[in-house]
């Protein structure tokens, strides 16, 4: 590396909290209830996360989801320019998803810059991280370099990576899945119906949020580890005020998990493993989940 060289670097909570320097270029996506293990309280988490553009300058870049209430009031901290990304609000200025099209918006003025079929990725929340690269990287390079890059990135590892298809169903691994919210995007990428497979460490979240895309989008759950009691009773409860039941098991490994989501799945399904949960209970972390149940899969 040289000093002219660019890192593209993700940092947890637990690396940001004690930083006392900020990239000049930050990016956040969005905040949400995690890793409440660790810290004291929310209230440590969602500091910790602004360590990330606490310590810039005036010529520096802050990018912030306007479509999430914490990071937009983030910018009222915020000592360097601000540059708000959005699927749901039409912006002034900034860089929005407009129904299927990811626009570059300047003082009012929309400048159409993809359209999302374009995109190997799957997901609304992909697509908001279209538009925060866009923001983040329009200092650095033109917009043909952006498109060109964005059309040929496939994505990464476990990332609601596609693995194979078997029997006319399609496996996918999302281990990075360690929380209620990243596995609720996952689900929201599908228009299949989808036999999904989580649980695992106990970060001490709130799992009611997740009951209710459970059941508008899962045709079977099957649960283990640490956290499965607590999405099993999340689903319960919602399953009680729907008045709707789907099918739900417990496993005790995630070979079983496997084996039991190939017997529920039918051509034209979807098997998902998205845990919702960090892996510590029975992996190493999520990179080693996810090979795991890669290597079943694949062992099918």
């Amino acid at each position: 590396m040289t000093e002219n060289d660019y890192v593209v670097l993700e940092l947890s909570s637990f690396q940001l909290m004690n930083m006392k320097i900020s990239p000049k270029i930050s990016v956040i996506t969005n905040i949400s209830p995690n890793h409440l293990n660790v810290h004291s309280s929310y209230e440590e988490y969602i500091d910790a996360k602004k360590n990330i553009f606490k310590f810039q300058s005036k010529d520096d870049i802050v990018v912030l989801n306007y479509d999430n209430d914490i990071t937009r009031e983030c910018a009222k901290e915020a000592e360097g320019r601000v540059v708000f990304f959005s699927s749901k609000t039409k912006l002034d200025d900034g860089v929005i998803l407009d129904e299927d099209v990811i626009k570059e918006c300047d003082d009012r003025i929309r400048r159409h810059i993809m359209n999302t079929k374009d995109i190997l990725l799957r997901g609304v929340h992909n697509y908001e991280n279209v538009c925060a690269a866009i923001s983040a990287t329009k200092t650095l390079v033109d917009i043909d370099t952006q498109i060109e890059a964005i059309k040929k990135f496939k994505g990464v590892e476990h990332r609601l990576e596609f693995i194979r298809e078997i029997d006319g169903v399609k496996w996918y691994n999302d281990s990075i899945g360690t929380s209620p919210t990243r596995t609720i995007a996952g689900l929201n990428s599908f228009d299949e119906r989808i036999v999904l497979i989580a649980g695992g460490y106990d970060k001490h979240l709130d799992y009611t949020p997740i009951a209710k895309p459970i059941l508008d989008n899962v045709k079977s759950l099957i649960l283990m580890g640490q956290t499965a009691e607590k999405i099993f009773l999340a689903v319960k409860e919602e399953e009680e005020r729907q008045g709707k039941k789907i099918d739900t098991y417990i496993c005790e490994t995630l070979e079983e998990t496997v084996s039991l989501a190939k017997k529920q799945a039918r051509p034209g399904d979807i098997v998902l493993f998205s845990p919702a949960s960090a892996s510590f209970d029975m992996f190493k972390n999520f990179e080693e989940r996810g090979k795991k149940f890669k290597e079943i899969v694949n062992n099918i």
